[in-house]
């Protein structure tokens, strides 16, 4: 299974450990395709610009479903949530509600057909992410 993961880049670098957490797991799921956004040496800063966003549509195609943490708001995952829905990709959003922050409307009523969005906490991830890919694979 291909699996894109996408956060909050630039915006929220105090989460990157719970991303790196979240990735280490989708990894027992399948292959990663965003692996390279999660290096620890990122600054969020990205020096190849165009070529960048063309390089993640073309991972965004071979995946199977995409993984999106949604706490904290962001225009490119915003972006890359829209484009996954016109592919048809199933979506998952993770949302942190502790984080005080607010859920984006546009999410919150996402066609639920293919976006499931699960509040949760650090300590559970783990879990959400083997309920969701446990159900994924009976499909």
């Amino acid at each position: 299974m291909n699996i894109y993961f996408c956060y909050s880049i630039r915006g929220e670098r105090q989460d990157v450990e719970i991303y790196q957490k979240i990735e280490k797991k989708l990894q027992t799921y399948g292959k990663v395709l965003t692996e390279h956004v999660n290096g620890a040496d990122k600054a969020g800063e990205n020096a190849e610009g165009d070529r960048a966003v063309d390089q993640d549509m073309e991972l965004m195609l071979q995946a199977n479903v995409v993984v999106a943490e949604v706490t904290h708001p962001s225009f490119s995952v915003g972006y890359t949530f829209g484009q996954a829905l016109a592919l048809k990709k199933r979506v998952l959003c993770l949302f942190r509600p502790s984080s005080g922050k607010v859920l984006s409307a546009g999410i919150e009523r996402a066609d639920s057909s293919l976006v499931q969005v699960q509040n949760y906490v650090e300590e559970e991830i783990e879990g959400v992410l083997e309920k969701y890919f446990d159900e994924l694979n009976k499909k």
